[in-house]
């Protein structure tokens, strides 16, 4: 049997990542890690960097009854014929923690499984907080692409306002929990147990929380209860046990009629969706779930989604929902996971301070040949979206931050990449000479609010090598060239592992909780087990 190139890169990086284990003490900012050594048998030896790998046996993607949507890469744009990019933003960062474990489990993660600006976005940059009127700051930074050293990498960073835990306003939280049988599993029902009861415990006397749940048929578990009564909260939270079919719809109908009964009119309210995803009774079909949860949000209830366990996640069903619920989409493999969403960055899970914020960046054809959004393929917005305030886009929560990356392709480059053939001209607004090399052009609303705000910003490329970027900057380089040699992107150029390790390693930081540590740690097991091989 032939053995493609793509398939044995995929292999060795499922066969030996272990596990790394993260105990993070926030006060004091220390780390301890513990990494468990994956059982999968080990390959016979080869070359150091040689990604074209050779294998003793196949292990086939096996992703039992899970689903994900199928992603098209974004290809390049001739600046010329297509001068604008739109997109609306996603804070999500299901795809990192699902991936990784894939991996940790020695399976190989679907394709499509692979969201580039979800790792991206799973990690925490050094934006500055925003110090004038608008709820965040924007930070841009041009350089040279590791990958393609004959073209240029733009970051486009934007940085949520930090809300300190006790000045967040009140929430009205109705807890959605899946307690049919397929959550019966360690880490499903016992694991999202365990998580709730690390959320009840950052609650206030001035916060509300009920308690939904939903097998068989839906019931309320928990009244309305103030956040200060946690041993009512958490017995009840003790209490379930999994059993039964799975009536999502009826669940979410009657979470969102609790939540909208408690409607707090200056505060929070939100419905916490934590599932597998497998909704089989009632409705179920993700168009009519979507029409709901789009009318609900209309009324002030937003709704987060939290996935959970193996073999039945419905990913493309969850993230849509949490999409269309003006909330985020998070998947929890672990208890420091679910610290990480529930404790650490409890403002932006639960606390919106902009939704429907979209991006459209225009790139000066003077200066640029052509351009690629890296990721964000099931985000694209049409151009005339951007100015039309009924279109609904992403929604950016407190301390939260979103990084957007484009490669681009200076004019006079001769690139080795098929590029489209410039068919018209548009006119541009760029006055003649300019030495902008694009426009950055934002639309956000306030959370309550219909009408949109607009903020502008212009980047000039000011040939910045790589070495003098920011941490930041290649860091997310780093991540974002591991996406494309997980996804054996066509655009991944010269990316290899010992290049992404290097470009980690070197832009690691202080790291205080150690997550660019974990990243790195995946990334030198793959590189360790390539060294092995013939």
């Amino acid at each position: 049997m032939q053995i493609t190139k793509r398939y044995l890169t995929f292999l060795v990086i499922a066969v030996t990542c272990g596990r790394l284990i993260i105990a993070c003490n926030g006060s004091q900012g220390q780390v301890e890690l513990q990494e468990a050594i994956s059982e999968a048998p080990q390959p016979q030896a080869s070359k150091a960097g040689n990604e074209t790998f050779s294998a003793q046996q196949d292990i086939a993607e096996d992703t039992g009854g899970e689903s994900y949507d199928s992603i098209t890469e974004n290809n390049f744009q001739a600046a010329a014929n297509q001068p604008l990019s739109t997109f609306a933003i996603d804070v999500d960062t299901a795809a990192y923690t699902n991936v990784r474990r894939f991996l940790n489990n020695g399976q190989l993660p679907p394709t499509d499984a692979v969201r580039i600006e979800e790792l991206i976005n799973y990690f925490a940059y050094e934006y500055p907080q925003p110090t004038g009127k608008d709820p965040f700051s924007i930070t841009t930074e041009v350089s040279t692409a590791p990958w393609q050293p004959k073209h240029k990498l733009v970051r486009i960073g934007l940085q949520g306002k930090q809300i300190a835990t006790e000045e967040l306003p009140p929430s009205n939280l109705v807890f959605l929990l899946d307690v049919s049988g397929s959550m019966n599993d360690a880490n499903k029902l016992p694991l999202l147990k365990s998580g709730f009861r690390l959320l009840v415990n950052e609650l206030s006397e001035k916060d509300r929380v009920s308690l939904v749940v939903y097998a068989g048929a839906a019931g309320l578990v928990l009244p309305p209860t103030p956040g200060n009564q946690k041993e009512k909260i958490l017995a009840a939270i003790e209490s379930l046990e999994a059993g039964g079919s799975t009536a999502g719809g009826q669940g979410i109908e009657l979470a969102y009629q609790v939540a909208e009964e408690n409607f707090l009119a200056e505060g929070n309210n939100r419905v916490i969706l934590a599932t597998d995803g497998d909704f089989n009774v009632g409705i179920s079909s993700d168009s009519e779930l979507v029409k709901l949860i789009e009318k609900k949000r209309e009324a002030g209830v937003f709704l987060t989604v939290l996935g959970f366990g193996t073999g039945n996640l419905q990913d493309s069903k969850m993230e849509k929902l949490a999409d269309k619920g003006n909330g985020n989409y998070a998947y929890i493999d672990n208890i420091l996971e679910a610290k990480k969403v529930l404790v650490t960055e409890i403002g932006g899970t639960l606390h919106t301070i902009a939704k429907d914020v979209k991006i459209q960046v225009e790139f000066n054809p003077a200066q640029v040949q052509a351009y690629r959004l890296i990721g964000y393929e099931n985000r694209l917005l049409q151009n005339r979206d951007f100015d039309d305030d009924t279109k609904d886009a992403g929604e950016l929560g407190a301390g939260h931050s979103v990084t957007a990356l484009y490669e681009v392709i200076p004019v006079g480059v001769k690139s080795e990449v098929n590029l489209p053939a410039v068919n018209e001209s548009s006119a541009s607004q760029f006055p003649a000479n300019s030495e902008e090399l694009l426009q950055v052009r934002l639309r956000y609303k306030q959370p309550d609010a219909s009408t949109s705000q607009l903020i502008v910003n212009s980047l000039v490329d000011k040939e910045v090598p790589l070495s003098a970027t920011s941490n930041d900057f290649r860091f997310a380089a780093a991540v974002a060239a591991y996406g494309m040699i997980l996804r054996d992107s066509e655009y991944k150029g010269e990316a290899n592992l010992a290049q992404v390790l290097e470009l980690a390693n070197e832009s690691k930081g202080v790291d205080l909780q150690g997550y660019r540590g974990e990243f790195i740690s995946l990334v030198k097991s793959s590189q360790s087990l390539a060294s092995k091989l013939p």
